[in-house]
Order: structure tokens, then C-alpha cells, then sequence
């Protein structure tokens, strides 16, 4: 595996890649790998020649200056998970080589998506998440950029951005990888008690129910149990739960013909935030 520090080194081991004819996938991340990161490889191998998995914590998209501080950065266990893995390159840059001191100020005009849900409770996320993804993708140049399934809205601002700026990027969807006992797997989950690893299972209990029941009970009526079953346990500090049509994340009412909706919930656990969602339909 080839560990590049710097966008020069990258763009020129890039060049010789794609002069090749060769098909790169991107995979960004912040780090501290688990399961979930490394099926985001796996699922690029049979798409790309070339992988490319980026560690970043970006300073950016943190709107509470503790979880920044907080966030692991296991580096050494990383580089052997994405060894194994059988990735061909790292990208590790520093917050320097990303954020030049005469780095343009970076806006990005979401509409809705940046201010619902995520976008409220963590202002100036997502302008932060697109502004280095966008940076990855003009250095990167990918063919396709693969994201997990678990951070749901990210995903749908990213196709946007992609939109906004026309990038000929394909961007890939990838499934939540779960544990076996079905909590979806989360760098956070690392700060979780053994109590707290337990507790945490309730999220995906009540996302697992909602998708059983879609369809068969109205949607106000599956929200309020969904609420009832997260707030019986005094452990789980819910933040929100909702269900959305899967484009907008405009809150559903009702369930319309052709479309498609997708239940969100995030919830604090041990004082860490989880999040997760699941499809409907």
C-alpha cells in the first residue's frame, strides 16, 4: 500500500494511474477503521483498479470543539486494517495541507438538507463535509466515491454538492455493516460502556419494528411508538427520530405512490451520539 502526506505526491502517483486507463474508487474517512470502513473497500474492489482511502479529521464539519479533541485516532491500527485489506493507497494530509493559509472561503447552498435534522443540531456541518469532500474529489479525481448507508443525510448532501458542481463523479451507497447483535457500526462506538453497547441496541430494535410495520400502521401513529420504545429506557437521551422521504428528507406524512422514505433516529448514549437509519421500502 502506497501512504502519501501531501496533495503533490498523491496527484502524481494518481496521474500515472489514470494514464493507465485505470478506474479509481475513493474511499474517505477520519479514521479509527472498523468493519463498516473496510466494506466500503471491499464493495469498490470489483468497480476500480485503484482505491483510495483517505484519513482526515476534519476540523471543519465539528460544531463542538470537545468531540473534535475526542475523536480516536488509532493510526497504526488503521494502516494494518487497510493493509489487509488490500488497499492500494492512503492519504493521510495534515490540517495545513488541507486549509492553506489563502484557502478560499467555501459556501455551498444546500437548500433544506442543511438545515434539517443534522443540519440543526450540528450548524455548519455539512458545509464543513462537503467543503473537504469536494477538496478530495478535485485532488482525487475519482470515477466513484463510496459512502456508507449509516450517515444517511451526508450521503444525500454529497449527491447534491456532486449535482451543484457537475462533478462526473458516480457516488456509491453502501450498506450499514452491523454487529451481530444489530447496532451499526460506529468509530464512536468505541467510548460506549459494555452497558452502553447494550443499551445502544434499542436503535436498531425500533428502526427494525418501524420497517416491520411501514405501510401497515399510519405514520404519525408509527412515529409516536417509535418515540415511546426509545424514551422507556431512561439510559437513551433521544435527540430525534422521524421518517422521510428518502430525496428531500422532508418529514413524511403519509406514504405517497413510487416514492421512497427512510426512517432516521439519533440518540445519546453514555453522553456519545449515535446515529442510524434504516430503509422502508
Amino acid at each position: 500500500m502506497e501512504i502519501f502526506y501531501t496533495q503533490q505526491a498523491l496527484d502524481l502517483f494518481l496521474e500515472k494511474q489514470r494514464n493507465q486507463g485505470k478506474k479509481v474508487a475513493l474511499v474517505p474517512t477520519m479514521g479509527a477503521l472498523h468493519e463498516g470502513h473496510i466494506s466500503l473497500i471491499e464493495f469498490a474492489k470489483p468497480l476500480a483498479d485503484c482505491i483510495v482511502c483517505s484519513i482526515f479529521v476534519n476540523p471543519t464539519q465539528f460544531n463542538d470543539p470537545k468531540d473534535l479533541e475526542k475523536y480516536p485516532r488509532p493510526i497504526e491500527r488503521d494502516i494494518e486494517l487497510l493493509e489487509n485489506a488490500a488497499c492500494d493507497v492512503l492519504f493521510m494530509p495534515s490540517a495545513e495541507e488541507m486549509y492553506p493559509q489563502n484557502d478560499e472561503k467555501w459556501e455551498i447552498d444546500l437548500g433544506n438538507l442543511d438545515q434539517i435534522w443534522e443540519g440543526e443540531h450540528r450548524p455548519g456541518h455539512f458545509q464543513g463535509v462537503t467543503q473537504i469532500v469536494y477538496k478530495l474529489f478535485k485532488l482525487v479525481k475519482p470515477d466513484m466515491a463510496c459512502f456508507g448507508q449509516k450517515d444517511f443525510q451526508q450521503v444525500m448532501v454529497i449527491q447534491k454538492m456532486i449535482d451543484i458542481k457537475n462533478l462526473p463523479v458516480q457516488l456509491i451507497i453502501c450498506p450499514t455493516v452491523r454487529s451481530d447483535e444489530g447496532l451499526a457500526l460506529s468509530s464512536r462506538n468505541e467510548r460506549l460502556s459494555a452497558q452502553g453497547l447494550e443499551t445502544a441496541l434499542i436503535l436498531s430494535k425500533t428502526l427494525n419494528f418501524i420497517k416491520a410495520n411501514f405501510g401497515e400502521v399510519n405514520i404519525t401513529e408509527l412515529k409516536a411508538l417509535a418515540i415511546d420504545q426509545l424514551n422507556a429506557d431512561k439510559e437513551v437521551a433521544l435527540e430525534y427520530f422521524a421518517i422521510c422521504e428518502t430525496t428531500t428528507l422532508e418529514e413524511a406524512k403519509e406514504i405517497l405512490p413510487g416514492k421512497k422514505y427512510v426512517a432516521l433516529v439519533v440518540a445519546k448514549i453514555d453522553q456519545v451520539r449515535l446515529i442510524d437509519n434504516m430503509l422502508l421500502n
